[in-house]
């Protein structure tokens, strides 16, 4: 395996993120940017190109991996036809970084979406999911730890008991990131999109990842230095 291809751990990412950011200055906004709008065309290059009449759900945790699933969500509302919604499983008040902030004050503006969001929000969207196309996964990123709860658990379950074409963002939610383990339940997906590297736990369990497309999110090569 060359150093190009050796996955990594979702600490070693997060350590080159900060470099990207601080040495070279590329804001954690344009990686969300790039992520998103990767997602989106991976999405476009399986299911589509015309994904016109199709029912998209995006369900977003409150950290960066629902704000990769945001962009990607604006992104294929430009697509004619797509009855495109976003779930925010979480308060607004508790989204945890400036980037996903932005883009949820982005989508929660757009015409083109449907946003459903609040305390009862999967009561909301629990026909949504089943009658959906195509489902995004950005509920939980790699930080995940501890015990799942409510909504979250319920969703996974709902994504689960469905017959749509999951897409995770970056690890189905539930994957343990590092050794690809999961402790109570994990989404089974289709197709997994990840970032600039491969995580380790990506290679453990295929039957819940499905597809493991890498895309790459203009990280400079060198923020890698000493870390890989």
């Amino acid at each position: 395996m060359t150093t190009e291809e050796q996955p990594i751990t979702s600490e070693q990412m997060y350590i080159i993120e900060d470099n990207a950011h601080a040495i070279f200055g590329m804001k954690k906004l344009m990686m969300m940017e790039n992520a998103g709008h990767g997602l989106a065309d991976f999405i476009l290059s399986e299911k589509g190109p015309n994904l016109a009449g199709k029912k998209i759900i995006s369900l977003c945790g409150t950290g960066n991996n629902g704000g990769d699933a945001m962009v990607a969500s604006r992104h294929l509302s430009a697509q004619y036809g797509i009855e495109m919604t976003v779930v925010l499983l979480g308060d607004t008040k508790n989204i945890k970084t400036e980037e996903t902030t932005l883009n949820w004050s982005i989508i929660r503006k757009m015409k083109s979406i449907e946003i459903l969001t609040g305390p009862h929000v999967l009561e909301l969207a629990k026909n949504k999911i089943p009658d959906s196309d195509i489902i995004i996964d950005g509920i939980f990123g790699t930080g995940i730890k501890g015990e799942i709860r409510e909504p979250f658990s319920s969703a996974i379950d709902l994504v689960n008991a469905s017959n749509a074409y999951v897409v995770a963002v970056d690890i189905p939610s539930g994957l343990d990131p590092n050794d690809g383990t999961f402790h109570e339940k994990c989404v089974k997906a289709n197709a997994t999109v990840t970032f600039h590297r491969i995580k380790k736990g990506l290679t453990a369990k295929k039957d819940y990842t499905g597809k493991v497309h890498l895309e790459k999110i203009g990280i400079p090569i060198e923020a890698e230095q000493g870390v890989v």
